[in-house]
């Protein structure tokens, strides 16, 4: 069977979001609708931006998951976008660390949803 991953982040602003992500991954959009806009990550892999399906979500509640950016460069190319990420503006969760899988970070989209950047395996 042939298959394709799209992992699908709840937004209160489809629009909004995929401007956001789309300058973070410095990316345009693959596919769009007025709530729904994807975004391909290379084969078999989509993010999507799903919009008006929970009211107000709140940045507020607890996440238990995350979008995982998994980039080339090891620990030096993480330090590079984390500190390009702050220098944006965006909301830094976990400040760049090593864990067992290598260097990483967390960060927030404006919803709330967090974002890790790790090495790729």
């Amino acid at each position: 069977m042939t298959a394709s991953i799209v992992t699908i982040v709840y937004v209160n602003d489809a629009p909004a979001a995929a401007r956001f992500y789309g300058d973070l991954l410095e990316i345009s959009p693959s596919f769009e609708t007025p709530g729904y806009i994807a975004f391909d990550l290379g084969p078999g892999a989509d993010l999507a931006l799903w919009g008006g399906q929970f009211e107000n979500l709140s940045s507020e509640v607890p996440r238990t998951s995350e979008v995982c950016l998994a980039i080339n460069g090891g620990p030096d190319r993480v330090d590079e976008i984390f500190e390009g990420w702050k220098a944006k503006g965006i909301t830094i969760l976990q400040e760049p660390s090593d864990a067992g899988f290598g260097r990483t970070f967390l960060a927030a989209d404006p919803d709330g949803n967090r974002i890790r950047v790790a090495p790729q395996d």
